[in-house]
């Protein structure tokens, strides 16, 4: 952090100081008394148009203005300079050679610092610039911090967001290690859902989440005992109770966090198995009651989970799939959702085709690259 003893004559002495104004005496005038006070980046300016492109070339640390100037008068130098908002905007002293209050009052009420009446005792103009050129630098070493501050907080939220992600990859594949499935149907499934939600008018950020979130639609799974998951067979109508209550656990893992990742993430594990018509569980709910995500992704995962081969069946002719989808339109899933999942369908295959069981090992694990994408790799 910067005390005043931060500031010193070095420090000082490298501000760049701006002197205007109309009459050449005046500015060689002001040029001695600040080079005999230490300062060496004197910046005169005679013609008053000319001072923009001059604070617009370089940073400048204060500005010595004349009022009675021909073309732009220092107040309409003022309303130029306070027009950019500039957040560094530096002091301005202004210099006049009028003794009414009136202009004085009117000079700091335009956004002047302080006003100097000529003719002017030089020890005190030193004495005025000195301190406010404390001012001003005390102010940019503030700046400055609150900017490395800044950058420090966002490469920390950076870093516990990917760890965040780099832990929500592995609860989705615990989850998978569990049961039949491959971490390719996590990224397939996951990139199709994005594409869903991004069609249905989600925008950007939302669609990031979905990405990230769909994949941990089964972790329940992990509370599953292995002789009802693994059962090569027809499970038992009190197995199959058993078996639905993943959903319920899943959305119990991932419930008590407040971040919009695990809180959609809880939503997809909880209600991806609900029904449109209200015939799904494990709360039975029905249409718009079923939170838009649990309905995105109960489509995706259906499609994939059909076309995809397994140890216990083999993978459905896409036709069939979609043939499937559009008779269980308004039953399973919601019809809105089906419409614009047969417009992509080209697309969806697409991703089918970029993350194939073929293509990928089975340990494939959901990386992020340089635009924020996920991207498969191998262990």
């Amino acid at each position: 952090m910067f005390s005043p003893s931060t500031i010193n004559h070095t420090t000082r002495g490298m501000a760049r100081i701006l002197v205007v104004d109309d009459e050449r005496t005046s500015l060689i005038l002001m040029k001695r008394l600040l080079q005999a006070s230490g300062y060496s980046d004197i910046v005169l300016i005679q013609d008053s148009c000319e001072v923009m492109a001059a604070y617009q070339a370089a940073p400048t640390d204060l500005i010595l203005l004349d009022i009675q100037m021909p073309h732009l008068t220092g107040f309409d130098v003022i309303e130029q300079l306070s027009a950019l908002q500039d957040p560094l905007m530096p002091p301005i002293l202004v210099l006049t050679a009028r003794h009414g209050r009136g202009e004085m009052l009117r000079a700091l009420e335009s956004g002047a610092h302080d006003v100097i009446r000529k003719p002017f005792d030089q020890a005190e103009v030193a004495a005025r610039v000195r301190n406010m050129l404390d001012v001003r630098l005390a102010h940019k070493m503030l700046y400055d911090q609150k900017d490395v501050l800044e950058r420090i907080v966002q490469e920390r939220t950076h870093q516990i967001r990917e760890t965040r992600l780099q832990v929500v990859q592995r609860l989705g594949r615990a989850a998978e290690y569990r049961d039949n499935e491959t971490g390719q149907h996590i990224l397939r499934m996951s990139h199709s859902s994005a594409l869903l939600a991004r069609h249905l008018g989600w925008n950007n950020d939302q669609c990031e989440i979905m990405l990230h979130a769909s994949p941990m639609h089964d972790v329940g799974k992990i509370g599953i005992p292995d002789r009802i998951l693994l059962k090569p067979g027809k499970l038992t109508p009190e197995e199959w109770l058993i078996m639905q209550k993943h959903a319920s656990i899943g959305g119990d893992i991932l419930s008590g966090d407040d971040s919009e990742l695990l809180q959609m993430a809880r939503e997809i594990a909880l209600t991806h198995h609900e029904k449109w018509d209200g015939s799904g569980y494990p709360l039975g709910l029905a249409e718009n009651a079923i939170p838009i995500s649990g309905r995105i992704v109960a489509l995706a995962d259906v499609f994939d989970a059909l076309t995809s081969e397994r140890p216990y069946k083999k993978a459905w002719e896409v036709d069939a799939a979609l043939d499937l989808i559009r008779e269980q339109s308004g039953k399973h899933f919601d019809p809105s959702i089906v419409a614009v999942f047969l417009q992509l369908v080209s697309e969806i295959l697409n991703i089918r085709n970029r993350f194939s069981d073929a293509a990928h090992s089975r340990h494939a694990v959901i990386k992020l690259d340089s635009a924020g994408n996920q991207q498969a790799s191998t262990n």
